[in-house]
């Protein structure tokens, strides 16, 4: 009889733990099941690690059931492989990359089935060198060892682009280094290289760094000039910009250059309303995530859906008709 006794009382206190769990505390079923996605984003000397990583706080901090990480990468042709083989959910894209990986073009044999969630910037072509070495225009860049950005990121697209537009055979007219946006500015800094390409928001943390650095005087490459021929090349994923006087240190002209967007972007089988949720707690805790980096308060609702190279996803499409925003395709 008293076997029997505790052997009840031990079934109702199991039925009233899994009621408690089931009713009074899903959280806990919510941690069990936590969803884990991964954002492609950038080397760290850019803007993209630092603007993914306060992505990835703001999704793992308020949406219960996900945790989000920022991975470095070489950018954008190195995310469009990663999200086209799965590797991660999310991705940083430059247009012009973005445009070849959605229409299988260029290095891209297949098409990667991508889809929008928000044009975050503008991102800007910087061709950085130090005054008083006798390069005054992209030309004199012929012969020089410069860098052309990372393997594999948008900076070395844009870059060859813009030398090939000058005449420049970015394999034979110049000794080419492939460095990061950060290792490329300690390669100047340590006369390693006379110049170097960098694309990417303003301003950008490694070159700040490197117009602070006393005994350093950098310039700015004014190259807006190329941008028809880009366009007539390319398409219209390029357009003229400028870089404002004083956004760096001592860099007190306005700089033309070339430009292009950034997206947020997913695959097209990404869960609808899982899209729609971090593309919703980005924007509801926006001033939050500013403070990753400066670049993302350019981010808004009506900018978010322009210069897309692919169609927007399903859950983004919701959650801009519901804030009045028309997604263009």
């Amino acid at each position: 009889m008293i076997k029997s006794l505790s052997f009840s009382r031990v079934v109702r206190v199991g039925i009233f733990v899994i009621v408690f769990i089931l009713i009074g505390a899903p959280e806990i079923l919510w941690a069990q099941k936590a969803i884990k996605i991964s954002i492609a984003t950038g080397g760290t000397g850019g803007v993209w690690y630092p603007y993914g990583g306060g992505m990835a706080n703001i999704i793992s901090k308020y949406l219960p059931d996900v945790e989000a990480t920022a991975e470095v990468t070489a950018a954008s042709v190195d995310n469009a492989f990663l999200l086209g083989k799965g590797k991660v959910d999310l991705a940083f894209m430059f247009g012009d990359v973005g445009y070849e990986a959605y229409m299988g073009i260029g290095r891209f044999k297949e098409k990667i089935p991508m889809r929008c969630l928000a044009s975050l910037y503008p991102s800007i072509t910087h061709i950085v060198c130090l005054e008083g070495k006798g390069i005054n225009s992209v030309k004199d860049l012929k012969g020089k060892r410069i860098s052309t950005g990372a393997p594999g990121s948008a900076t070395e697209v844009v870059a060859c682009r813009i030398l090939e537009a000058y005449g420049i055979d970015p394999e034979k007219d110049v000794k080419r280094d492939r460095l990061s946006a950060s290792e490329s500015a300690g390669a100047l800094k340590d006369r390693k290289i006379d110049a170097y390409f960098w694309t990417g928001g303003i301003p950008t943390s490694s070159v700040v760094d490197l117009a602070a650095t006393p005994g350093i005087k950098i310039k700015l490459l004014d190259h807006g000039e190329v941008i028809d021929k880009m366009i007539a090349k390319y398409g219209p994923i390029y357009y003229k910009n400028i870089c404002p006087a004083k956004t760096y240190p001592y860099v007190d002209y306005d700089v033309t250059t070339v430009t292009a967007g950034n997206f947020l972007t997913c695959l097209e089988k990404t869960d609808e309303r899982l899209a729609y949720s971090i593309i919703k707690v980005l924007f509801d805790h926006k001033k939050e995530l500013e403070t990753s980096h400066k670049v993302a308060q350019q981010l808004t609702l009506e900018s978010a859906v322009l210069g897309s190279p692919y169609p927007f996803h399903p859950g983004a499409i919701k959650f801009y008709k519901e804030k009045g925003i028309k997604v263009p395709f």
